[in-house]
C-alpha cells in the first residue's frame, strides 16, 4: 500500500543506486535527492517499514499534479509498487480536484530499452504521449505524458 510520507532523501539515494541503467547520471541523481527533501512524497514500505518505492510530486497549479520522480527498488520491480504509488497519487489528486496528471520521461526517439518499459508502464496506467521536446538537451529527448482525470 502506498501512503503519503515524510521526506525520505536517504531512501531515494539508496533506491536510485539499485537501478543505475535508469538513474546513472550523478548530477541528475543529486538533484533528485535534493528534491526529495522538500517535494510531496509517496512511499511503499515493506512489513518491516523499509521503503521499497518512492514517488515525488509537484503541484504547479490546482488542476495539475506532476510525477517528478518514481523509483522502485530493483528487487521489487513488477510487484505492484509503482502501480500502488500511482494509484494513491491519483486518488489523492482527484480528491483535491486535480484534472490532469503529468509525467516526463525519456522519449521514444532515444533507443533505450529500459525507458521503453517505463513508457509502457505509464501507458498501461492511462497516460497518453503529448509531446517530445528537447527540454533536457539535444541527445536526451523528453516525452511529456498526461493522464486526464475525468470527474474531478
Amino acid at each position: 500500500m502506498a501512503t503519503r510520507d515524510a521526506p525520505v532523501p536517504r531512501d531515494v539515494e539508496r533506491l536510485l543506486s539499485t537501478v543505475p541503467e535508469w538513474f546513472g547520471q550523478p548530477e541528475a541523481n543529486a538533484e533528485y535527492i535534493e528534491a526529495a527533501r522538500t517535494k510531496e512524497t509517496w512511499t511503499v514500505r515493506d512489513p518491516d517499514g523499509v521503503v521499497r518505492g518512492v514517488s515525488l510530486v509537484d503541484r504547479h497549479f490546482a488542476h495539475v499534479a506532476e510525477i517528478h520522480l518514481t523509483v522502485v527498488e530493483r528487487d521489487f520491480h513488477g510487484t505492484g509498487v509503482g502501480t500502488a504509488m500511482l494509484s494513491a497519487i491519483e486518488m489523492d489528486s482527484r480528491q483535491r480536484g486535480v484534472r490532469l496528471l503529468e509525467v516526463k520521461t525519456l522519449g521514444p526517439s532515444h533507443p533505450d530499452a529500459g525507458y521503453a518499459r517505463t513508457r509502457h508502464f505509464y501507458e498501461r496506467q492511462g497516460f497518453l504521449p503529448l509531446e517530445e521536446t528537447d527540454l533536457w538537451g539535444e541527445h536526451t529527448p523528453c516525452l511529456i505524458m498526461v493522464k486526464p482525470l475525468p470527474g474531478s
